[in-house]
């Protein structure tokens, strides 16, 4: 299997200042030993970095790591949307690494929701689109979502990875359905795909139920189908909120369950065809 999200910080390395006010088990570093064992006790074997602060000195970490270890499939990397010059002269270098396989910000902790439709932002978008670069999408607010539509329809050569299906709110009736109805309208934009991943709620400490999980998989698998979803375990950040371990036993024991090719695509096949990665 393809851990198709997975983090490690090195405060070293970076700021990671979001750390300052995250919970306490997350504020140590987490190395790349320890991501590598924990996603290999739930079957994976591979695995794509994700960014998780916003500087280029976690990029050139990230990327670092990716090439010391064939392990790592690859990095999504960051690169500052809001300056379109920086991207433009960070990309040639960036798309001629084989490591570096696509490009995220930390949308969802923008005070302002809709700052990924800025100007400059869009102009770095379409500079991405050129390049035939994917963009993770973070998404924890229905206008997050309503603004993945916007964007979508907007950059059709633009392949769109949501991050965490969008957070479903599992667990809260009306928001599960809400979320479910506008996963449905995501999933009608051909260019977009989505991790299933980061499933939990960061305000309790309990894992979600295997129920749960079952009903946020038949969800994802009826808007999007398999072949648009690849599976990730939002290692560390998953371990407070009830353990990865046991979130990504149940979850990979019902994406086990399904038909083998719809398994496949999940497993490796999706994140594979997404990110360009070798086989």
């Amino acid at each position: 299997m393809i851990d198709a999200h997975l983090h490690v910080w090195d405060r070293a390395r970076s700021s990671y200042r979001w750390l300052d006010s995250a919970p306490e088990p997350l504020r140590t570093d987490h190395d790349l030993a320890r991501g590598l064992a924990a996603q290999a006790r739930y079957g994976g074997r591979r695995a794509v970095l994700v960014q998780a602060d916003e500087t280029l000195d976690e990029t050139a970490y990230l990327l670092e790591l990716v090439a010391g270890e064939a392990r790592l499939a690859g990095a999504v990397c960051y690169l500052p949307l809001e300056d379109p010059t920086t991207v433009a002269q960070q990309l040639p270098s960036l798309t001629a690494n084989p490591g570096f396989v696509g490009v995220r910000n930390l949308t969802h902790d923008r005070p302002d929701p809709d700052w990924i439709l800025g100007a400059d932002q869009r102009r770095s978008l379409a500079l991405l689109e050129a390049a035939g670069v994917p963009l993770d999408y973070v998404a924890v607010l229905p206008r997050h979502l309503e603004n993945l539509v916007t964007l979508a329809g907007a950059h059709p050569g633009l392949t769109i990875v949501l991050d965490h299906l969008g957070k479903p709110p599992v667990g809260l009736d009306d928001d599960f359905r809400r979320w479910a109805d506008q996963l449905a309208g995501v999933a009608a934009l051909p260019n977009v795909v989505a991790k299933v991943s980061g499933i939990y709620r960061a305000d309790l400490p309990e894992a979600v139920t295997a129920e749960q999980l079952a009903a946020v998989l038949a969800t994802a698998l009826a808007a999007f189908g398999a072949d648009r979803l690849m599976l990730g375990s939002d290692w560390p950040v998953s371990t407070v909120s009830g353990g990865a371990d046991a979130t990504m036993s149940v979850l990979v024991a019902a994406v086990d369950a399904l038909p083998q090719q719809q398994a496949k695509s999940l497993r490796h096949d999706t994140a594979t065809r997404v990110y360009g990665l070798a086989r």
